[in-house]
């Protein structure tokens, strides 16, 4: 998935040392992008994995939408202990216990590709997104600890920036080296030991994809151990973890939060049915390589449309701005799902561009007002992220039932439901004082 970080909650981080201006090395600066670049690569490599898993297991849409589930679960679940744990151990040993469970991740696809089990896939899958959670709830505040407070901000747009070049390459890639069989043999014409025999050979290529990751993120956890004592770092406060959750008595913090729910769900659902949708007959009928190398398209609209808001959002409410690309959204969907050939395709993939403000624009607009407990809301979208794997999964239930198009339905309620946050948060929140409670 690909989308925005957020840090982790106040509760539970520990906070940098007071001299924050000081010049930290540029090639600890370097590691924090390739974390970005890292976990926005392999996120977005899910939507490659799914039609791949689909085919070889013959599993039906609903199904294989377990794979964003399982991977998204661990937004959910691994969120507060991440923190917690980076409280205990700091920064930089919390991002080396990142990587590594992320490389353990990675090799726990080889056992899934020896024994042929789905469930196997999904359980990798987890442990994976549990470490790039790890790694997420570092990675945002670390950015912004290496170098000046007055350029922090411009650091971290950077760093999404490579988050982004993550999500538009490695589709691209992963199409070439997971989904290139799939264009010879239809896995549903074999049975018996030949259906076992290609099963075997095409979960090995999806294992050798994920070894390789794991060598390069191993290597990228040792350079980060080895700088481990690189940044001073001071203990914070520690306060109840459950505190964070009063502000869901906030109606604007509680609609936003909701609205991040719906936002990262709706994104990885229409991602995930990209090459699925873009192989139908009527709309491109091409083959599942070739419909993976468009998955770059949409991520990459999201990393051009990233620049195109940051100038639209200093001249116009952002909440505005917010409801204007929901309804477009809405707009690509229906064309798309009333629509045949490249026009309901490149509607379809379009849909990128008008997300790319949508996650830090909510963030920003639900987090107004809350003063120094901006930081304990933060952890609480941080756990809405699980939109991720829940809506998806009901996506994939209605696509089962009523087909590609008339699942599109799923991802444009929840692009109305942003549309709606967009109008009830036009005008500044002009009673902040949240810092107090």
């Amino acid at each position: 998935m690909a989308f925005d970080t957020i840090g982790a909650p106040a509760s539970a981080l520990e906070h940098p040392a007071s001299d924050t201006s000081a010049a930290y090395s540029k090639d600890l600066t370097a590691f924090v992008f390739a974390l970005f670049f890292a976990f926005g690569g392999i996120t977005s490599l899910n939507d490659v994995l799914i039609p791949k898993l689909k085919a070889l297991f013959t599993l039906s849409y609903g199904d294989v939408m377990l794979v964003q589930s399982a991977f998204f679960a661990a937004y959910f679940i691994v969120s507060i202990p991440a923190a917690a744990l980076v409280r205990r151990i700091g920064y930089m040993r919390s991002a080396s216990v990142g990587l590594l469970t992320m490389t353990a991740g990675c090799l726990l696809f080889v056992p899934a590709s020896a024994h042929g089990i789905f469930g196997l896939f999904l359980v990798a899958l987890f442990v994976l997104a549990a470490g790039i959670t790890t790694v997420q709830v570092v990675a945002n505040p670390l950015i912004s600890m290496l170098g000046r407070a007055a350029t922090a901000s411009s650091r971290l747009t950077f760093a999404q920036a490579f988050n982004s070049l993550g999500t538009t390459i490695f589709p691209y890639v992963g199409s070439i080296l997971i989904l290139g069989s799939l264009a010879t043999v239809d896995p549903s014409t074999l049975s018996g030991a030949a259906l076992d025999q290609f099963r075997g050979v095409e979960t090995r290529v999806i294992a050798h994809t994920y070894i390789g990751l794991a060598i390069a993120l191993a290597a990228l956890a040792a350079v980060v151990w080895v700088r481990r004592k690189g940044l001073a770092e001071t203990p914070a406060a520690p306060t109840p973890v459950l505190r964070a959750f009063n502000l869901l008595t906030r109606p604007r913090f509680a609609f936003g939060t909701a609205c991040i729910f719906l936002y990262v769900g709706g994104e990885v659902a229409i991602g995930s049915m990209i090459v699925s949708y873009l192989m139908q007959g009527s709309v491109f009928g091409v083959v599942a390589e070739e419909a993976g190398k468009h998955v770059p398209y949409y991520w990459g609209g999201a990393m051009v449309g990233r620049f195109i808001g940051a100038y639209v959002l200093r001249l116009f409410a952002p909440g505005k701005v917010l409801a204007c690309v929901a309804a477009a959204v809405i707009t690509l969907i229906l064309i798309s799902a009333n629509s045949t050939g490249s026009i309901a395709g490149w509607a379809l993939l379009s849909i990128g561009l008008f997300n790319s403000i949508m996650f830090p624009t909510i963030f920003s607009l639900a987090s107004e007002g809350l003063g120094k407990r901006a930081a304990e809301g933060s952890g609480v979208i941080c756990m809405a992220i699980v939109g991720g794997a829940i809506v998806p999964l009901v996506w994939g239930r209605a696509a089962d039932f009523w087909g590609l198009r008339a699942a599109l339905a799923v991802p444009a309620a929840c692009y109305c439901g942003i549309l709606l946050f967009g109008w009830f948060a036009r005008r500044p929140l002009l009673d902040g004082g949240a810092s107090a409670t």
